[in-house]
């Protein structure tokens, strides 16, 4: 979508991590819930919505027509700003032409006047004679002058209305709605026949093919747990276990306290990390806010954050 002017946001369902079952041998190093990165399709020009094709669920594609903003009030600007812009040009034409033929008019009374000059030296010419010649130059420059600002202010005036249809061109653009990414809509907000305004929000869209884990690791834990490594993430469905290949993509560079709800299995710890562990949605299990564990099959160590109120 051109123009197209989107607004980011991390959906990542609780805030605070829950905690799952631990099962079978392995112990889990880390819990919480996937979280996928949401693009909030706007408006970017305001009228009324004439066409919304998201619908929650669907499954749109990258730089599909989705939606229609009115368009009737700048293609009517457009269609008078293009006639008027015709007359400028036309006018700059004939300016030229006006200016190119006093030049060529002002060239023989200079010449003119020059012959007169010497006739009357030689006293060949009246001096009436020398002030009309003259007074054909001066006549003929002003005119010439005239002709050259008509032709300066016509063109400034093409020039404007040239920008001017440039901007109602991109507006027309801008009325259609173009989906930025291929993904699933999460959300449809506005509805055909609304008036919208720039920034409105149309729909939310993510990608589901991939989505991260984000959990909370204690201080013991930092050191072992690094970017790029291999883990297993677990998740309930349909009331059976499932394990996931991920990869650690991201860390929190910055400690933060124990949010109040949090606490490890054994003790609770003063500060946590912030940990990204993504995982491959390809057979569409993984939902936005479903809670799993992780198990960092790199060197990570220690207890695992889990959700207050954990009874195991």
């Amino acid at each position: 979508m051109k123009g197209l002017r989107h607004s980011l946001s991390i959906t990542g369902g609780l805030l605070v991590p829950l905690l799952l079952a631990a099962c079978g041998k392995h112990a889990a190093d880390a819990y919480g819930n996937f979280e996928t990165t949401e693009v909030t399709v706007s408006s970017e020009v305001s009228g009324r919505l004439l066409r919304q094709d998201a619908r929650e669920g669907d499954t749109l594609r990258a730089g599909q027509a989705v939606a229609l903003v009115d368009t009737t009030p700048p293609a009517l600007d457009l269609r008078e700003a293009s006639a008027r812009l015709e007359a400028a040009r036309a006018a700059t034409r004939q300016s030229r032409a006006r200016a190119a033929a006093l030049e060529a008019r002002l060239e023989r009374a200079r010449s003119e006047y020059a012959r007169t000059q010497r006739l009357h030296a030689d006293q060949a010419a009246t001096i009436r004679q020398l002030e009309g010649a003259r007074s054909d130059a001066k006549a003929l420059a002003d005119e010439l002058r005239a002709a050259r600002e008509q032709v300066t202010g016509s063109r400034k005036d093409a020039e404007a209305l040239e920008a001017h249809i440039a901007s109602l061109e991109d507006r027309l653009s801008r009325s259609h709605v173009t989906n930025p990414l291929t993904g699933t809509v999460l959300s449809r907000i506005a509805e055909p026949g609304e008036f919208v305004q720039p920034g409105q929000p149309l729909y939310r869209i993510a990608s589901l093919d991939t989505l991260e884990l984000r959990a909370y690791v204690g201080e013991p834990q930092l050191p072992g747990v690094r970017v790029g490594e291999s883990a297993q993430v677990r998740i309930d469905v349909d009331g059976a276990r499932r394990t996931l290949p991920g990869r650690v993509s991201w860390i929190s560079p910055e400690a933060e306290f124990t949010p109040t709800r949090i606490q490890t299995r054994d003790e609770r710890t003063d500060l946590v990390y912030a940990v990204k562990i993504r995982v491959s949605n390809e057979g569409g299990e993984l939902k936005i806010g479903m809670p799993g564990e992780v198990e960092f099959l790199g060197p990570a160590a220690g207890s695992a954050v889990a959700a207050e109120g954990d009874d195991r």
